[in-house]
């Protein structure tokens, strides 16, 4: 997972989120982030994972957390994963899978060439950051139906 350990600082970034606008880890700073990686919009699995998120979303904010997804997906298809259901959160678009192999998320040798990283999407996997930009949880290996709820006991704690 590129090294990343619990409590080290948690690799900064900048991405357009699905408006376009660019989205900062450093300007997220005082607040917790959820940062999740996942394969594509509008897949079986990712939407499992993404609706928990969003049915989650009120006690993640209640304990601080700003949800953001990420995966190879452009713009418009973010758009339409989060019309269709109802996603109260911001999806991130890492075209280039430079953002998934700092944070060990890309594909190994696929990672590398940008064109079959944007086929294959990232691995999914999670990072918790807390309010001063220091990794607080890693989860390498998600299961999408229980994985919101581990997100927001990890806040809570």
């Amino acid at each position: 997972m590129a090294g990343l350990q619990i409590g080290q600082e948690a690799p900064d970034f900048t991405l357009p989120d699905d408006t376009g606008r660019p989205v900062s880890l450093r300007g997220l700073r005082g607040k917790q982030v959820v940062l999740y990686f996942y394969p594509k919009d509008d897949t079986p699995g990712c939407t499992i994972e993404a609706c928990g998120f969003r049915d989650a979303s009120e006690s993640m904010a209640q304990a601080g957390a700003v949800v953001l997804g990420v995966s190879a997906d452009g713009q418009a298809s973010h758009q339409e994963f989060i019309r269709k259901f109802n996603l109260p959160f911001r999806l991130l678009s890492d075209r280039d899978g430079v953002v998934q192999r700092a944070y060990g998320a890309a594909w190994p040798v696929i990672g590398l060439v940008p064109a079959l990283a944007r086929l294959a999407g990232p691995r999914r996997r999670t990072f918790v950051i807390d309010q001063a930009g220091r990794l607080k949880a890693i989860f390498p290996n998600v299961q999408v139906k229980e994985h919101a709820q581990e997100v927001v006991d990890i806040l809570r704690s």
